[in-house]
């Protein structure tokens, strides 16, 4: 059996946090920040489902809801066979005010060794692209893994 690997994530967001978390569970604000499509039911049982791009849909199922203070959800890749599959990791989203600022924490557990370094790059983008957001700024087109974008 492989060993599990973690990411482990934090920024500071200028926005209360149950401003951060609306971002975490309406699929309207959501698509702000991540992906061009969101199908979510922010309840336990509840799907998350949001399409980055053509090929890479993001599947799994809301495990655990705690308004504002933790979103926790299974992860994995739909459509993509040798990749984590859909539901295969669990993300694990703690909110906590700091000062006037919300501290976001993100946690993914689950991951294979050789998956930590596209899954940390992918949510250092869309914690940035939350940031902004959360924060009332537009993050402009989500271009992550297009050709050309950085």
């Amino acid at each position: 059996m492989m060993e599990q690997a973690a990411i482990d994530r934090e920024v500071e967001i200028d926005a209360p946090p149950e401003l951060v978390f609306s971002f975490l569970t309406d699929a309207g604000k959501m698509i702000q920040w991540m992906g061009s499509e969101v199908e979510l039911d922010p309840r336990a049982g509840g799907i998350y489902r949001v399409f980055i791009r053509e090929g890479t849909i993001a599947r799994g199922t809301v495990l655990e809801v705690d308004p504002p203070s933790l979103f926790r959800f299974s992860f994995g890749w739909e459509g993509s066979p040798g990749a984590l599959p859909p539901g295969a990791s669990t993300v694990e989203i703690t909110l906590e005010a700091a000062g006037k600022g919300t501290r976001v924490r993100l946690r993914h557990f689950g991951l294979e060794d050789g998956q930590q370094e596209q899954h940390t790059q992918g949510w250092d983008h869309y914690l940035a692209r939350l940031r902004i957001c959360a924060s009332g700024g537009d993050p402009g087109e989500d271009l992550l893994g297009e050709e050309g974008a950085e």
